[in-house]
């Protein structure tokens, strides 16, 4: 990562001790502003990592960084038996594990506090790792990607979503703006926690998307990286194999 951004600029903790902060604080209206922030559009990438996902048939999957269980909740389409989500943020994982009783799906996803870059599972665990607008997160992006290559099977598949930036004029100009202005407005109108999204703007301008990313995912050991953009290249879908 070109630039180091942790949540809150006068804190004295580490970015990891920060994120936890952040998302305990911004967890009761997370799913509520994230479809107002994207416009509902990140149902439809979700969708997308699922069905890459089915066609592979994973049988056990991690999704790292869960969250409220989003993804976690759609990746039971791939038909897979055990499905893991993963949180370091208690407050998070409380509105997921509510999700998935109310969906009945207990006996599928198990929502599990945890950290991704010093994660509690034995090597060539899981038959697929997803992360969804996580990484960007992580305090050591290499750590952590490290980690999931480890619990990896051999052969098994990567999937990260996650925020970039076009590069195409006029999106590019148009990413900024609303980034710039309208993403933190939007945080301080309806957030408790206002630095928070301006957080999740900057980190996502610093993040290495597109071919640096896939770069870094091919030191740590993955290979047939791909790099699929998203509406006009404001997400990126990364798949990798190990």
């Amino acid at each position: 990562m070109s630039k180091k951004v942790n949540p809150y600029k006068t804190s004295a903790l580490g970015k990891k001790q920060q994120v936890t902060q952040m998302f305990d604080a911004i967890s009761g209206n997370y799913d509520g502003l994230n479809r107002v922030i994207s416009f509902g559009i990140d149902i439809k990438w979700r969708n997308r990592v699922v069905a890459i996902l089915k066609k592979k048939n994973p049988n056990k999957i991690l999704d790292i960084a869960t969250g409220t269980g989003d993804l976690a909740i759609n990746l039971v389409k791939t038909g897979a038996e055990q499905i893991i989500g993963l949180d370091i943020s208690r407050g998070m994982l409380e509105i997921g594990e509510k999700k998935v009783a109310d969906k009945g799906l207990d006996s599928t996803i198990e929502m599990i506090l945890g950290d991704s870059e010093n994660l509690q599972f034995d090597d060539h665990a899981f038959d697929a790792v997803t992360v969804a607008f996580g990484v960007r997160n992580f305090e050591n992006l290499e750590k952590g990607l490290a980690e999931i290559y480890r619990v990896l099977k051999p052969s098994g598949t990567f999937v990260v979503l996650e925020t970039s930036v076009p590069t195409k004029f006029p999106f590019k100009q148009g990413y900024w703006f609303y980034t710039k202005n309208i993403l933190p407005l939007i945080g301080k109108l309806f957030s408790k926690d206002r630095s928070a999204y301006t957080y999740l703007a900057e980190s996502a301008a610093v993040f290495p998307h597109g071919q640096a990313f896939n770069n870094i995912l091919g030191k740590i050991g993955f290979i047939a990286m791909e790099n699929k953009p998203q509406t006009f290249g404001v997400a990126s879908i990364y798949v990798a194999t190990k």
